[in-house]
């Protein structure tokens, strides 16, 4: 069974998540600790929880979401593992950076593609990979369907979506990956989004004003 610990990073207020079974096997899912101390405050759960990171995982790679991509994968030696379609927003990364005043070290090493039915193991639990693009171009969400829970990113937030005004956004594309790909989920499926509180499926079919 996974734990689940969320942490919020960076002035852009990020949630960065971290994935761990009973035997500290742990992932971690969109690194955006910008600041040292947040650097510091990752880690530090790492080691007083004595977890073993075998996975860093992005659902997509805007430049909130992989700030602590390179720490990350430096300190763990670890290779990011995001969607084919990911690639070049990853590139992009920096100059965003520096348009909102937030230039960062970006990761720049080998990666290693997922895509839709992928299947990522921590142990015996499982995430399965769901292609949900529109907020970007690869953007994925990771499902756990024994615990009933969702990593969602920046696709569907507690009472709203992900935004579609940014390169390779597309929000006729993000409302039909919403209803075909995530609403479909039992209704009781929390899902933990790249910004703000949890929510569920069943509380966004009913109350989320861009689907009704």
């Amino acid at each position: 069974m996974l734990k689940i610990k969320s942490f919020i990073f960076s002035p852009i207020q990020e949630n960065t998540y971290l994935l761990y079974n009973e035997f500290n096997h742990c992932a971690i899912v969109d690194p955006g600790c910008y600041f040292d101390a947040e650097k510091e405050e990752l880690t530090q759960f790492i080691k007083d929880n004595s977890l073993r990171v075998i996975h860093l995982l992005n659902t997509h790679c805007h430049l909130d979401h992989v700030f602590g991509n390179k720490y990350v994968a430096k300190t763990y030696s670890l290779t990011p593992q995001i969607h084919k379609n990911e690639e070049q927003v990853l590139a992009f990364a920096p100059t965003s950076g520096l348009m909102y005043d937030l230039p960062f070290d970006n990761y720049t090493g080998q990666l290693l593609f997922l895509k839709e039915g992928d299947v990522v193991t921590i142990g015996k639990d499982e995430l399965v990979v769901i292609e949900a693009p529109g907020h970007s171009p690869g953007h994925i969400c990771f499902y756990n369907k024994a615990q009933g829970f969702l990593i969602g990113g920046d696709v569907l937030f507690n009472r709203s979506i992900g935004r579609t005004d940014l390169p390779g956004g597309n929000y006729d594309e993000l409302i039909k990956n919403i209803k075909e790909k995530l609403l479909v989920l039992p209704n009781k499926t929390i899902v933990y989004s790249g910004h703000g509180e949890t929510t569920t499926i069943g509380e966004e079919k009913v109350e989320n004003p861009y689907l009704n």
